[in-house]
């Protein structure tokens, strides 16, 4: 039976040009305008009914007890719980539409995941229960533990640093480590261009001098100026593969190999794993150590359900120096964590600890729930699926966006743009914040640093072929305006709550306290 005979429906606001006439309250339609708490609330009001404190003898604060009102406002319940609606309304996730931030993996996390990780036994587990009462917990690292060097073709695994940074420095004290103890102070990182930005940071931040190997023109490693530069100073090198302008180091092979035989040792940013996931083992390639995003690869996008997590698969010659505390099982089957007191005993020679405790309990029940519910092949597909979406991308908009390595054979997870082409006085900035007005959340801009007015774009696995045409056709229209030097690109974005900030003053001097205006 049809319900609607005329056929009618409502329409969109399309219509409701600039020449309208504003509101008095500053609301749109249903889209309210918030204001600070600081301006709905009031001193006089609480959502609550808290009994009168007792009275504190002023001796005990030492002089310090507060002598005057700060002005914290107070509201009722249903006022509380209308502003924090209202403010998550205006916040934009992957739960709500296509988040194509390069170098991210802004990925769907399925709910499988979730539900795993608030099981009673994962979510209240304390870090110092005896460990006869996690044996289940220690159980769940044990478990991704093999799985993470089962996947990577790797000697071994330290669970413990929590991001993808925090890995890094493990991979490179471990490097250290390893060199310490065959009494070579060697003193030199060679980070090519390509890599991510964090690890020339954290080879300085272990006192290691860095010395940056240039790109060749098709975007990758120029593989005979860091050989050419390989000697006794040399510790080791630092290689993000896929790389950041999205490309896979073919040569890493011929480069570990030279590196190994210079005496130094290979680190490899795992931070786009995602990319390779079931399809290369970085083991095969020479690798010594790597870091893995657990929030990347096995889902869990940047901010959403907790922190990070990043641990490092280690080669035979540097697991004997990963940070404790670890995992081992005894022969009766229990498991324990190896600490300080009996790391000798178990053979190991670590460098020390990266963290109070053995890692992020919430991580790893998420990311052996993802890679259990995929499965070898699901993996491989998610992994080539990542590819195809991007290469997609890469093919769909190259004939409006300069595309700098477009010819330098399929991209890996990420398509790489530039602004050239671009209208003069037209910003990357500008296309970004058109976007925005077009419902989408903009992609990385300016980075690769290499590349002049970058823009990353990574569509993941997870989205679907109608949400990338939409995306594509959107990025397509804003591109020809920028071609054409529309001016009102300059304005983006029209349609948001706020319009675009001052950039420079907003990072330079920001206003990060609300002070009350003057009477």
């Amino acid at each position: 039976m049809n319900m609607n005979p005329a056929g009618w429906r409502p329409t969109t606001p399309e219509a409701a040009a600039d020449d309208m006439p504003g509101t008095v309250t500053g609301n749109r339609g249903l889209m309210l305008e918030e204001k600070l708490i600081f301006e709905i609330g009031g001193k006089d009001t609480c959502g609550v009914d808290l009994p009168e404190p007792a009275s504190i003898p002023s001796s005990r604060l030492g002089g310090l007890e507060r002598s005057e009102e700060i002005g914290l406002p107070g509201l009722s319940e249903p006022e509380t719980v209308r502003h924090y609606t209202r403010l998550s309304r205006q916040n934009y996730a992957i739960d709500c539409g296509i988040f194509p931030l390069g170098s991210c993996t802004m990925k769907h996390n399925p709910r499988l995941n979730e539900k795993v990780a608030r099981m009673p036994g994962f979510a209240d587990v304390h870090p110092l229960q005896p460990q006869n009462t996690v044996q289940g917990a220690l159980a769940v690292i044990e478990e991704l533990a093999h799985w993470l060097v089962t996947l990577t073709g790797m000697h071994g695994v330290a669970m413990s640093p929590k991001a993808g940074a925090h890995g890094e420095l493990c991979g490179i004290l471990c490097i250290r480590a390893a060199l310490e103890a065959r009494g070579e102070p060697r003193e030199v990182i060679l980070v090519p261009e390509s890599a991510h930005g964090t690890n020339p940071a954290t080879a300085a931040f272990a006192g290691y001098r860095v010395e940056a190997i240039p790109a060749a023109a098709d975007g990758r490693i120029d593989t005979q100026a860091l050989l050419a530069r390989l000697g006794p100073d040399v510790a080791g090198v630092m290689i993000t593969n896929p790389n950041t302008c999205g490309l896979f180091e073919r040569d890493l092979k011929v480069i570990s190999d030279a590196v190994h035989e210079a005496g130094g040792y290979v680190y490899c940013d795992g931070a786009n794993f995602n990319a390779i996931v079931g399809r290369v083992r970085p083991g095969d390639l020479g690798v010594d150590a790597m870091h893995i995003n657990l929030h990347k690869t096995f889902s869990t996008p940047h901010g959403g359900g907790g922190p990070g997590s990043g641990p490092v698969v280690l080669s035979e010659a540097l697991m004997p120096y990963a940070p404790i505390p670890s995992v081992v099982r005894d022969g009766d089957g229990t498991l324990r964590l190896v600490e300080e007191e009996g790391a000798a005993a178990d053979g190991t020679a670590s460098f020390g600890r990266m963290s109070a405790f053995h890692g992020q309990m919430g991580m790893f029940t998420r990311a052996l729930a993802y890679i259990m519910s995929h499965g070898a092949d699901g993996l491989r597909q998610v992994s080539g699926d990542a590819v195809l979406n991007a290469n997609y991308m890469l093919r769909k908009l190259e004939d409006v966006l300069e595309a700098p390595f477009a010819s330098s054979g399929p991209c890996m997870h990420e398509a790489l743009f530039a602004d050239g082409g671009f209208a003069k006085g037209v910003s990357t900035l500008d296309v970004a914040k058109a976007l925005i007005d077009e419902g989408f959340h903009p992609m990385t801009m300016y980075f690769p640093l290499v590349v002049h007015g970058a823009m990353l774009i990574e569509p993941t696995e997870s989205e679907s072929k109608a949400t990338l045409d939409e995306f594509i056709t959107a990025l397509r229209s804003i591109a020809e305006r920028a071609r054409d030097g529309d001016p009102s690109l300059s304005q983006a974005p029209v349609f948001a709550p706020r319009r675009r900030v001052d950039e420079a003053q907003a990072a330079r001097k920001p206003r990060l306290a609300w002070s009350a205006p003057e009477a």
